[in-house]
């Protein structure tokens, strides 16, 4: 395997797509400007790659709502902590991406990807990420008192199912990048620490 090789397994060409992940694929790189490596890393296995794309979405992608109160922000800060826990690398410089540009904050990323205890975090996030992190690496010692301790901070059942979902995810999703050595496009490292050329 190359230095710059994306992945330790099959990566297939953009052009020999299946049609609907070829179209989610170039939607994406319109959007950000590129195709970030995960898309292709994944697409080798189709039926796996839309199921791991359908079930990020409904985690990531859901806005507030009744009895849901975690932000998107919040969401990506649940995968950077609980990535840098798992030693992601892919992970941690991804979504620490896109923490800092939906928290609009370019020093949140690296803070809470190495100890959120020390982050600029408030109370109630920390709480949060204590939690998410019992989930990624203990999930056996999560009891009812875990439960309580998030409710104290105003989150509900529904948020508490969220961000254990998001930690157990993602702690599938360390593992398989980790095991394939997915390199992290070299575009995530600026986005969101400089601003945006007009």
């Amino acid at each position: 395997m190359s230095a710059t090789a994306i992945s330790r397994f099959p990566v297939p060409d953009l052009k020999d797509l299946p049609p609907d992940i070829r179209q989610r694929i170039e939607a994406v790189q319109q959007k950000a400007g590129f195709v970030p490596n995960v898309f292709l890393a994944l697409a080798h296995r189709p039926a796996e790659w839309r199921a791991f794309v359908a079930y990020h979405d409904a985690l990531m992608e859901k806005d507030p709502g009744p009895g849901v109160t975690l932000t998107r922000a919040e969401r990506e800060m649940i995968v950077v902590a609980t990535s840098g826990a798992n030693q992601c690398q892919y992970c941690v410089v991804a979504h620490g991406a896109i923490l800092r540009v939906r928290a609009k904050n370019p020093l949140i990323a690296d803070q809470v990807a190495i100890n959120h205890r020390k982050a600029d975090l408030e109370p109630r996030q920390r709480a949060m990420l204590d939690f998410a992190l019992r989930v990624a690496l203990e999930s056996h010692t999560v009891e009812e008192d875990s439960l309580r301790a998030l409710q104290a901070y105003g989150f509900t059942r529904d948020d508490a199912w969220d961000i254990a979902s998001i930690a157990a995810f993602f702690a599938m999703s360390n593992r398989l990048a980790n095991a394939a050595s997915m390199r992290p496009n070299d575009e995530f490292y600026l986005m969101g620490r400089v601003p945006k050329a007009k």
